[in-house]
């Protein structure tokens, strides 16, 4: 079956090069701001992989991301990030790249071409039908993305993929697609422009939903975020403040002594309840 690659489409923008710094800045801008209307069109494809992701992790399953390039990089960005934004085991989201760790700084040639990798990657975290996959290509062509998704189907573990190209091979072979075309790039083929916003912005929000549905913000506060800095203290300290109308000071001594705002403001409760 055939489809348009819009991602691959010639840009609408033409000389590129004879175009002013502030030309090439406002174009870029303006090609940007379509991003968030694809995005929005693909909220019922979003909330029905979500609704699978929250279901699975509740259950105690994991979230794997597997990608390449780009798309690799992202799925790794967004996983790593979960640990110290909601406190919640480094296991719990994983991100994969074709190539492995190598491949997140520099490009590892033909690496996303091995239909196999994946799943042989996959397996080294002992993947089951608990877990949940989703695969990540702005093209929805790759063979290392497309290959994991298949491989994961047949041992039936729940498939999901973020592609920027309707009609893919890739959200073709996903059972829960999300596809939100960008339209050509700026610059002829480099999906790392809109089809990459598109992927991040989805990325944040089957994130920051799933960790809403696990009960790891409180109100609109990360209150499981790890005290990595001093900047993030200040926030926890302010948290209390605000949650439990106390001084700084109080605060400050609650954070010290639990380590864990959550933690902290059940005790500040307590030690109310009691007075």
């Amino acid at each position: 079956m055939d489809f348009i690659k819009t991602t691959e489409q010639e840009s609408t923008h033409q000389d590129l090069e004879k175009m002013s710094i502030n030309e090439v800045l406002i174009h870029i801008n303006k090609e940007d701001q379509t991003v968030p209307v694809a995005v929005e069109r693909a909220i019922p494809q979003i909330h029905a992989l979500v609704s699978q992701i929250a279901e699975k992790l509740k259950s105690g399953g994991r979230l794997f991301y597997i990608g390449a390039g780009t798309s690799g990089r992202l799925g790794i960005l967004d996983a790593s990030e979960c640990p110290p934004t909601y406190g919640v085991p480094e296991e719990l989201v994983t991100g994969l790249i074709a190539g492995g760790d190598r491949a997140i700084r520099k490009a590892v040639e033909n690496a996303e071409d091995d239909r196999e990798q994946a799943w042989r990657d996959l397996s080294e975290y002992r993947i089951s039908s608990q877990d949940v996959v989703v695969g990540i290509a702005a093209s929805g062509t790759t063979p290392y993305v497309i290959g994991g998704l298949e491989a994961c189907n047949k041992n039936g573990i729940i498939t999901g993929c973020i592609t920027c190209n309707e009609g893919s091979p890739l959200s073709r072979v996903a059972a829960y697609p999300i596809v939100a075309v960008v339209g050509p790039e700026f610059v002829t083929g480099s999906s790392r422009m809109k089809a990459g916003t598109a992927q991040k912005l989805i990325l944040n929000m089957i994130s920051t939903t799933t960790m809403i549905q696990l009960g790891r913000v409180k109100g609109n506060k990360m209150v499981d975020m790890q005290l990595s800095n001093d900047k993030l203290v200040d926030r926890g300290i302010r948290m209390l403040m605000d949650e439990l109308g106390i001084s700084r000071a109080a605060a400050t001594e609650l954070l010290q002594k639990h380590r864990n705002v959550r933690n902290a403001i059940q005790a500040g409760r307590a030690l109310d309840n009691k007075s």
